[in-house]
């Protein structure tokens, strides 16, 4: 299957003043990404407020920012969750609008067994021809999908990797040294993706690569090209940005930070709300210490 890329970020959901999504804004967002480091996006992750978006939004966003990078990068369509049959209709009705992949994120809320688990992704990936990216975040959907149920699905043909965004590395480790070759692991946390692959992980799924996409992938290829002290000092020097963008809930950070550079992008939508100003004060700060590498002149007109 077609590669969706190494360093890919998980796009946030421009707003209008009316809070409804600007899809003229999301397309430049999505080409200055790209123009940033970027080799693909998610489209309606968690970072996108997928939970707040209806079901025609998220279609016509896949259609939007697919119809614009065409095929500069992948779209990868954030289209599963709590329910399993929603999650088959999302994917499916995404795979016919021409995306690269699909991600998606264990059921939240409901806390599921591990075998509901494998049985739930299972159906979505026997559902679609679409390359299928698993997505486990404990801190969000409470349940943790273990790396054995994740072995056990690495052996689906088109379920090609995972977000890791435990920030367990010794999981992390167990999925790296069992998985077939070719499945692939994308850290889901930007401050462990330096570890992640040193440790023989595929790349990143990030939030910190609005900003500082360039500087990721420079990061990342220091690695990948064997210069560890370099790579590292890069890491150490962006960590802070890394942590900083989750002082709030994301992706209340990282819209602030992009409106605060000039690149519109909104409000979030309720139930988020913009940061207060102690924290406001706190992500003007750390953004004087990076340069920011988004081009800023695609500015709503």
């Amino acid at each position: 299957m077609a590669s969706v890329g190494r360093l890919i970020t998980a796009m946030v959901t421009p707003f209008d003043v009316q809070g409804q999504i600007d899809y003229h804004q999301a397309r430049r967002l999505a080409s200055a990404l790209l123009d940033s480091g970027s080799d693909g996006l998610v489209v309606s992750g968690t970072t996108g407020e997928s939970p707040t978006l209806k079901l025609d939004e998220k279609l016509r966003l896949f259609s939007e920012i697919k119809g614009e990078i065409g095929d500069r990068g992948s779209v990868i369509a954030g289209t599963g969750n709590y329910s399993t049959s929603e999650s088959i209709e999302l994917t499916q009705e995404a795979e016919q609008l021409g995306v690269d992949a699909a991600l998606l994120v264990v059921p939240y809320y409901n806390k599921p067994t591990q075998e509901g688990l494998f049985q739930h992704f299972k159906a979505i990936a026997e559902s679609t021809s679409l390359p299928c990216i698993l997505y486990n975040v404990p801190s969000r959907t409470i349940t943790n999908l273990s790396w054995q149920t994740v072995l056990k699905l690495s052996a689906i043909d088109n379920i090609i990797g995972i977000k890791e965004a435990s920030g367990d590395f010794d999981q992390i480790g167990r999925i790296l040294h069992g998985a077939p070759d070719g499945f692939r692991v994308w850290s889901g946390n930007d401050n462990d993706t330096f570890g992640l692959l040193a440790m023989g992980g595929y790349g990143v799924i990030s939030v910190a690569s609005h900003l500082v996409g360039n500087q990721i992938r420079n990061m990342m290829d220091l690695l990948l090209e064997g210069q560890l002290a370099e790579s590292s000092r890069e890491h150490l020097r962006m960590w802070p940005i890394f942590k900083g963008l989750f002082i709030l809930s994301n992706p209340i950070p990282v819209k602030y930070c992009l409106n605060y550079e000039g690149f519109d992008v909104g409000k979030p939508r309720l139930p988020l709300i913009e940061p207060d100003e102690e924290s406001a004060r706190q992500l003007q700060d750390l953004l004087k210490s990076y340069k920011i590498d988004l081009p800023i002149g695609a500015i709503r007109a």
